[in-house]
């Protein structure tokens, strides 16, 4: 064998080497580089194996770096994924906490009822109609039976019936397909996101009868076929309907499927108006008026003797909703750190002086002057607006001047 063929069969073996990633003979491959002793053709071509064995050996290097970096990240990811299903754990258990049926506020005998119904719902879940004026917290005890049921793991989605244009129910409530127009992605309907969990109907009687029809084959087939879709995709959920007006009346009047109703009230929880609860009106406003207080940073703020007897006095129309907003407003504005009379909305002083003892004359007669004086001045003395925003009739509000001022 030549010199020339012996040399190529070691260049031949370190390329087999650099090949198989075995060990390369690094010194070989160096004297083979030398052009005085090798031919120049070989020497070049040994050249090129040890520029090869270089960037060989770089790209190991970074690679091993890559794999510690990766390695350290996942460890990182780990920790975070830990930390993140702790806190969902905690978060679940404090949901679950806020609406516990011992949190619904009240100790008047109906709100207890609704109370234990509840409970009872969400331990065997099964489609509820929850009736109640509007404003009563009907979505509390949807979520309160939510949470408390074995679905609670599984998402709550609360659907307004009256905010769904008729043209676009079926999108959204069972979803899109993609590719039925340009530019139309695929979208998951509400329904569909409550695979699993609740799906929560408010205001359900303003759905038309058209719509009604199409919920009502969800219901009864347990399966949803998104808009432009070739084949139905199966669900399963709790629903939980809500409604402020007689449903079996509306049944009666063919405004609201028969098949439907009874479909959604295989429960049925009924919600009492604020104004039949009694003094629950007292501790739910301090429960609000404490959360408000908190948000904003307040503490001490406190309803007066004299305020909580204007909050007993009004009839509350917005119910719950309404009381939770006057606690706001007055956490917001009251000076001081006790909440007046004064510190109140005028419809409720007015309904407090509607009912007031006469005996008290001196401050309350005052407090009524004040009161009637700031409507009238804010409706430019327009005597039908002023009697209105204090709750009276106009012939009242004649009647309440002349007792107030008797000499003009």
């Amino acid at each position: 064998m030549s010199h020339d063929d012996e040399l190529l069969r070691r260049l031949t073996r370190l390329c087999e080497d650099l090949a198989w990633d075995r060990p390369a003979d690094e010194e070989l491959l160096y004297s083979l580089t030398d052009p005085g002793g090798v031919p120049p053709e070989l020497a070049a071509l040994a050249e090129a194996f040890g520029l090869m064995l270089v960037k060989l050996e770089a790209r190991k290097m970074h690679q091993e770096s890559l794999i510690t970096d990766l390695s350290a990240r996942n460890l990182e990811l780990d920790e975070a994924r830990a930390e993140l299903a702790r806190r969902n754990v905690a978060l679940s258990l404090a949901v679950e906490e806020t609406f516990h049926s011992r949190r619904l506020v009240g100790q008047c005998p109906a709100i207890r009822q609704v109370a234990d119904l509840a409970l009872s719902i969400a331990k065997r879940p099964i489609n509820t109609m929850i009736l109640g004026p509007t404003g009563s917290g009907k979505e509390v005890v949807a979520k309160m039976i939510h949470y408390n049921s074995p679905r609670r793991e599984n998402n709550f989605v609360a659907v307004n019936c009256t905010a769904i244009p008729e043209t676009l129910f079926e999108s959204e409530m069972f979803g899109i397909e993609k590719g039925v127009a340009t530019g139309v992605a695929q979208r998951r309907g509400l329904v569909e996101e409550a695979d699993g969990g609740t799906l929560f109907l408010d205001e359900v009687a303003d759905m038309s009868l058209t719509n009604q029809a199409k919920l009502l084959r969800v219901l009864e087939e347990r399966e949803i076929r998104r808009v432009g879709a070739a084949k139905d995709k199966p669900v399963d959920l709790m629903v939980i309907s809500a409604a402020n007006i007689d449903l079996n009346k509306a049944v009666a009047e063919k405004k609201f499927r028969e098949d439907l109703f009874y479909r959604l009230n295989v429960a049925e929880v009924r919600l009492p108006p604020l104004a039949e609860r009694g003094e629950d009106v007292l501790l739910l406003a301090a429960n609000f008026l404490e959360s408000h207080a908190r948000r904003l940073g307040r503490t001490g703020l406190s309803l007066t003797r004299a305020a909580q007897t204007a909050l007993l006095a009004y009839g509350w129309p917005g119910n719950v909703r309404e009381l939770n907003n006057e606690m706001e407003r007055a956490a917001a504005l009251t000076v001081g750190e006790a909440i007046e009379p004064e510190d109140l909305s005028l419809k409720i002083r007015a309904a407090a002086l509607e009912v007031a003892p006469a005996p008290a004359a001196g401050r309350l007669a005052d407090m009524e002057k004040r009161t009637v004086e700031a409507a009238l001045a804010r409706h430019g003395g327009n005597k039908s607006r002023a009697a209105k925003e204090l709750g009276l009739s106009r012939e009242g509000l004649r009647k309440k001047m002349k007792k107030l001022w008797p000499e003009s």
